[in-house]
């Protein structure tokens, strides 16, 4: 027996166990769970009429102004297709409030006395709440693009003019009220003619209100209207629920293929056993490495590949078992399986491979999560079941410590 192999393997298993038992708390504190997990809102929204690929990155922009006015961290908002957008907003604890302001997706006018719509949210750059250093008050400014500062010169010009002000009197008519989904929002009047598109709105209480206007203006900048076509609610006890039994599912499922790994092929299980270990921890730790959010699907993604880890380790220890029958010594049936079994598992993971990539670059949110997960797995089991358990069955024949045959299943 050659002990210096005995003890490297103990070693290997040794620091492999303590990985495991001091990793857990950091996975645990640093996976990010998905909407499905964690519970919060997701809610799918989609351009009415005409969208270019411009018009939906600005109302991304103005829908992830609205999210950070939320406070509401890790969320996910991105485009569906070519006219749609998802928001997930996981652990929001006001779901309904989130949808609320959300749904805001109105369009934004600005109108005259008698309804005429003089200027649009997309002539809109800019609405900022401050408070004025002289008096205190609190104050809306707005800013208008180029061609909205042309069309806000032209129609304060003309209000001034139309409807001047008679002995101090003001003329109910001088003002441009602003509308958001036909709601209006304020009807300031207007003093003078602003021919720089810089305007600002006073008469608010405090910051606070003048925040929420500024908020609702900007939020209303949207260049063409949507509309919310569905709006999906996970409550957090439905989404500790999920964490559970995933977490028992997988406990489960790992127990059962361990204990079967180890009373059909022994010390190949026993070893296909501390890789599936090892598995895990590269797993787990690549998700949290790269901040991949972790949902329902991707866990599903993630049992999967440890089947598929555990697959590729059956059939390497198929063929070690049929290679010991034909009588050849434990190293070279060792180095025969691999070698027989190598590409038959290779282009096996390939093809699942290639079936996450679509799933990757069609799916949308927890597709692709899943896509992401299975394909890190696969990668990680290929890693593990050709590399590592190879290494560990060759060390452990070098070092003699199980030589019968019988204990390797055959």
């Amino acid at each position: 027996m050659k002990w210096g192999k005995v003890v490297a393997i103990f070693l290997i298993v040794a620091l492999i166990a303590g990985a495991a038992f001091y990793a857990v708390e950091p996975l645990k504190n640093n996976l990010k769970l998905g909407l499905d997990l964690k519970g919060g809102v997701q809610v799918r929204l989609e351009a009415k009429g005409p969208a270019t690929d411009r018009d939906m990155d600005q109302i991304i922009a103005v829908m992830d102004k609205r999210v950070n006015a939320l406070g509401v961290t890790e969320p996910i908002i991105q485009k569906e297709g070519k006219n749609r957008i998802i928001i997930e907003l996981p652990g929001v604890k006001d779901p309904e409030e989130a949808v609320r302001i959300i749904g805001k997706t109105a369009h934004l006018e600005f109108r005259t006395y008698d309804g005429t719509t003089v200027l649009e949210g997309k002539d809109l750059q800019e609405a900022v709440e401050a408070k004025d250093p002289q008096d205190g008050k609190a104050y809306v400014a707005l800013k208008f693009k180029p061609e909205g500062t042309r069309k806000f010169a032209e129609i304060t010009k003309q209000l001034v003019e139309q409807y001047p002000e008679k002995d101090g009197n003001k003329d109910p008519r001088r003002v441009i009220g602003i509308f958001l989904d036909n709601e209006m929002l304020q009807i300031p009047y207007v003093t003078e003619p602003i021919p720089n598109g810089e305007a600002r709105i006073t008469g608010y209480a405090d910051l606070k209100e003048a925040h929420e206007i500024a908020l609702l203006l900007r939020s209303g900048a949207l260049p063409v209207p949507v509309e919310m076509v569905e709006k999906r609610t996970v409550g957090p006890t439905l989404g500790a629920d999920s964490i559970i039994k995933s977490k028992n599912a997988g406990i489960y499922g790992i127990i059962a293929i361990m204990l079967f790994m180890l009373f059909y092929y022994r010390v190949p299980g026993l070893i296909a056993n501390i890789s599936l270990v090892l598995y895990s921890l590269l797993v787990l730790g690549i998700l949290a490495g790269i901040n991949a959010t972790l949902t329902l699907p991707g866990i599903a993604g993630f049992l999967l590949s440890i089947g598929m880890c555990v697959d590729a380790n059956i059939i390497i220890y198929e063929r070690l078992k049929e290679e010991l029958r034909n009588g050849k010594s434990l190293r070279a049936a060792i180095d025969a399986g691999f070698s027989r079994a190598f590409w038959t598992i290779f282009d096996a993971n390939v093809t699942t491979l290639i079936a996450a990539g679509v799933l990757f670059y069609l799916g949308t949110g927890t597709i692709k999560g899943f896509a992401v997960t299975l394909s890190i797995g696969i990668l990680c089991s290929m890693f593990t079941a050709i590399t590592f358990t190879r290494f560990m069955l060759k060390h452990l024949a070098d070092s003699r410590l199980v030589t019968n045959s019988k204990f390797y299943g055959a």
